[in-house]
């Protein structure tokens, strides 16, 4: 029984001595934790930046530095190459602070990160990849973001980038449609094919795209035995791009895609995806 007592009072002992020992860990402060922040963005550390940020946020969501914590947070995960959180710090700005005189460098930011998550981090070091064969939603949602900056704020100094940036989208959308009409081509979906090279010149045009929509429209219809239609595209073709490929010297239509494939059994039972 003694025994037992003087083990027990040997175990409260050590843990009254560790609890005196061990002192609670100090938080940090609203300004410890900004600059914190923004001297990890100056050593372009984003990652330790963007939990500063972040707790900086969560612990002081009224404090002095949160508007601009939140700014800061947009530009940290935006340059960690955490696309899909800086749209989120950017939707969370724009819902919180939509008369800030900085609200136009979310709008910015969103379009280029949805722009950026599109053509992937690949395309953007490596010129041969090819974005025309993959959904474009977000390259839409860039286009929307550019749109609305432009609409809003047209003289902030990220307008005249935005207006460029929506030029490249409106490209890359109408190559997109195009490759969608090959696709058609291919599998002999000539009507399909049609109506995307159609919506190209509606909906996209002058662009590069135009000029290949067109000729493919003359070739479409001529095989689905649409004359009327044919011709008008090639009036069409010959106003605004007489010099180009779509003639030769003595301005004769020249076909420019393969309507008819001999396509193999393999190729018909996988859909084409094997030739």
């Amino acid at each position: 029984m003694r025994l037992n007592t003087a083990i027990l009072v040997l175990i409260i002992a050590c843990i009254s001595l560790s609890g005196c020992s061990s002192n609670p860990k100090k938080e940090s402060s609203e300004q410890e934790l900004y600059d914190a922040a923004k001297r990890s963005i100056k050593l372009r550390n984003f990652p330790l930046a963007t939990i500063a940020l972040e707790e900086l946020e969560a612990r002081f969501p009224f404090g002095k530095y949160a508007e601009q914590a939140q700014l800061d947070l947009i530009y940290a995960r935006y340059s960690g190459l955490d696309l899909e959180g800086s749209i989120l710090a950017c939707d969370r700005f724009i819902r919180l602070h939509p008369q800030s005189p900085s609200v136009d460098y979310a709008y910015y930011t969103r379009g280029i990160a949805n722009y950026g998550l599109d053509l992937g981090v690949s395309s953007q070091y490596f010129t041969m990849v090819d974005v025309s064969s993959r959904d474009p939603g977000h390259m839409r949602l860039a286009f929307k973001d550019f749109s609305e900056l432009l609409n809003r704020f047209p003289e902030s100094p990220y307008a005249a980038d935005a207006q460029q940036r929506m030029i490249q989208v409106r490209n890359n959308l109408a190559q997109y449609e195009l490759h969608a009409a090959r696709y058609y081509i291919k599998r002999e979906a000539f009507i399909a094919a049609a109506n995307r090279a159609a919506y190209v010149v509606k909906n996209f045009p002058n662009t590069p795209a135009t000029e290949n929509a067109l000729i493919m429209l003359v070739e479409l219809y001529n095989s689905l035995g649409l004359d009327s239609q044919a011709a008008d595209a090639l009036a069409v073709l010959q106003a605004n791009f007489p010099e180009g490929k779509g003639f030769d010297d003595e301005q004769n239509f020249v076909p420019q895609n393969v309507l008819k494939h001999s396509r193999s059994l393999i190729s018909v039972i996988t859909f084409g995806l094997i030739d």
